[in-house]
């Protein structure tokens, strides 16, 4: 990546030179939930035993990988939104830069989409046939990949894998950002990615007992989310002056608030406090009191939410400094 540090303050002679915007963050973000669907539906789709109350097929296997599909085109479409030259966009699918990591992630998504789309129609069940019975061609695709559905599960387990560390190293691999100039930020966005799949798999699960399972997961996710989070801080301190600079944002200049609110409490503490009675009940009980089910919805939806404020954060403060600005040192 190659940065160019403008300084005059000349508009005619010095136009303005856009940033990234919310439109980034939000594709970031979509990007992250699409992998974590992917990976976590492939991922009980190759699961011998059901994880339901009544032993019926998880609805997070049969309507997760079709919602995979729909989240990613959404994300490409902000992407889109953030080109100023659209027709740009093709020159993408016409080189391939093996240096790039934009290169990677657009022949990436090129994949994906396809992939995800035959997958998701593979993987409806029977009841769903009168929703496509209007498109004779995606009732061919049903007939013809369901015998295949556990390979394309497989498939989109590994580029599941590929998107959600591809959405951190995006940021990453910018030299000149000593704030996502860091290894860990793909991880990061990785398991965020993954706690926020479980978490959208939570609110359309049908079955309590799927329910519960996922929330387990996400439990589990979480703390690892809170381990790399400090980690992730704890080497940017002990790094170079630009790179403890960089975090001064989280800290100071009015920002620290929000930030640690929002991440923290909204999307780490809460959703672990409204269900860390809930994850005791025994898979066994198929009884569930309407309260409990509408705190892991709730946790849920805060998980959500913190992942999503975790990639604007990001995106925004990582534009506050450069590798050469350490005037600012924290």
């Amino acid at each position: 990546m190659v940065e160019v540090n403008i300084t005059g303050t000349n508009a005619i002679t010095y136009p303005h030179l856009n940033i990234w915007d919310w439109t980034i963050g939000m594709y970031l973000f979509l990007g992250g939930l699409t992998a974590g669907v992917m990976i976590i539906a492939s991922l009980l789709q190759l699961r011998e035993k059901p994880i339901t109350s009544t032993g019926d097929r998880a609805r997070a296997c049969s309507l997760g990988p079709i919602l995979s599909f729909l989240m990613i085109n959404v994300g490409m479409f902000f992407v889109f939104i953030d080109i100023t030259r659209k027709i740009n966009a093709f020159w993408f699918y016409l080189h391939f830069n093996p240096t790039s990591p934009m290169s990677w992630g657009a022949w990436g998504v090129g994949i994906i989409i396809p992939l995800t789309f035959i997958w998701g129609i593979a993987s409806l069940e029977d009841k769903h046939l009168p929703f496509i019975a209007k498109w004779k061609v995606l009732v061919d695709i049903f007939h013809k990949f369901l015998l295949y559905r556990l390979v394309l599960a497989r498939i989109n387990l590994s580029l599941g894998i590929f998107l959600g560390i591809y959405t951190g190293i995006l940021l990453s691999f910018f030299v000149a950002r000593p704030l996502w100039n860091n290894a860990l930020l793909p991880i990061l966005f990785m398991v965020s990615g993954l706690s926020a799949g479980a978490a959208l798999l939570i609110i359309i699960a049908k079955d309590n007992g799927e329910k519960l399972y996922l929330t387990k997961i996400d439990v589990g996710l979480i703390a690892a989310e809170i381990i790399v989070i400090l980690l992730f801080f704890a080497s940017q301190l002990t790094s170079t002056a630009p790179h403890v600079a960089a975090i001064a944002p989280f800290f100071t200049r009015g920002f620290y608030f929000p930030f640690w609110i929002a991440t923290f409490l909204i999307g780490i503490f809460l959703p672990i406090a409204f269900v860390m009675d809930i994850i005791k009940i025994s898979l066994s009980r198929t009884e569930y009191v309407k309260f409990p089910i509408f705190r892991m919805h709730l946790s849920a939806w805060f998980v959500v939410i913190g992942s999503f404020i975790i990639r604007q954060a990001f995106v925004y403060v990582g534009q506050l400094s450069s590798i050469l600005d350490i005037t600012n040192r924290w």
